[in-house]
């Protein structure tokens, strides 16, 4: 693996992460949430993680177990692989408490509100710090492979992170009043995604191989089918744009094959 692959991971990462940041911004600035433009990106985010997911993703992990274990045996550690992904950030969903669960959806105009059901601080930025936690592995090791769905992926997922960042900036100031100190909290939170790249850098690169490659390939997939049709699918129906929220999927979609096509 080139050192310039690898920089390019962390860099990519480190922007997706910190995109909770712009979240947060946003929040601060903005007299009330722009539902349409949200529920478009929202759905646009989850066409991208899904067409990455089954297009790109699946058949190289599929390639690489099989060239491995054989057809058979390669086949079904992919589909393990895979539910494993969905299985461990559903586990995290699940244990994380749900008054802090950072994709609950919040809007910029509640900033105002002093509702003291909503002083969950702490709680909040620990949350999107542990959700956010495999989803920097998930685009360090996806990025390690072409630079188009490298760029793709942390695209979707700062697009995803921007709408988190709103979620914990809001309770953070119910809980404390202070939107410096909101900020700092959604922005710190964000650094969890890198750190999951460094974790993935120390652990995983040294006995980096096609089966592992294989594996963490398809479980990325997962990861990010459940991201989409549990979080930002369910979140932008919230918002009560649903047909706007299709035509974000689809266009991602649309987009993602696009660009695979002219750059492959």
């Amino acid at each position: 693996m080139e050192t310039s692959n690898i920089i390019t991971a962390f860099i990519l990462t480190l922007l997706a992460g910190l995109s909770t940041g712009i979240g947060s911004l946003i929040a601060f600035v903005a007299n009330r949430t722009n539902k349409k433009f949200l529920c478009f990106s929202l759905g646009l985010s989850a066409g991208v993680m899904i067409y990455i997911s089954f297009m790109e993703l699946l058949p190289t992990a599929k390639e690489e177990l099989i060239s491995v274990f054989g057809d058979r045996m390669g086949i079904l550690y992919l589909l393990l692989a895979f539910l494993g992904g969905i299985a461990l950030i559903t586990l995290i969903d699940f244990l994380v408490p749900e008054s802090g669960n950072p994709h609950e959806i919040h809007g910029v105009e509640e900033m105002n509100k002093k509702d003291p059901l909503h002083r969950v601080g702490f709680v909040v930025a620990l949350s999107i710090a542990i959700h956010n936690f495999p989803e920097g592995i998930a685009t360090f090791t996806s990025a390690l492979g072409s630079l188009n769905v490298a760029i793709s992926i942390t695209l979707a997922i700062a697009i995803h992170n921007i709408p988190e960042g709103i979620a914990v900036s809001v309770p953070i100031y119910h809980a404390t009043g202070n939107k410096k100190k909101a900020f700092a909290y959604s922005f710190l939170s964000g650094l969890a995604e890198p750190v999951g790249a460094l974790i993935a850098y120390f652990f995983l690169m040294p006995f980096w191989t096609s089966s592992i490659n294989g594996t963490i390939l398809a479980a990325v997939a997962g990861i990010m089918v459940f991201i989409s049709l549990d979080e930002l699918l369910p979140s932008a129906e919230k918002y009560g744009e649903h047909h706007l929220s299709i035509a974000g999927l689809v266009s991602g979609m649309a987009i993602m094959g696009f660009s695979l096509f002219l750059f492959a």
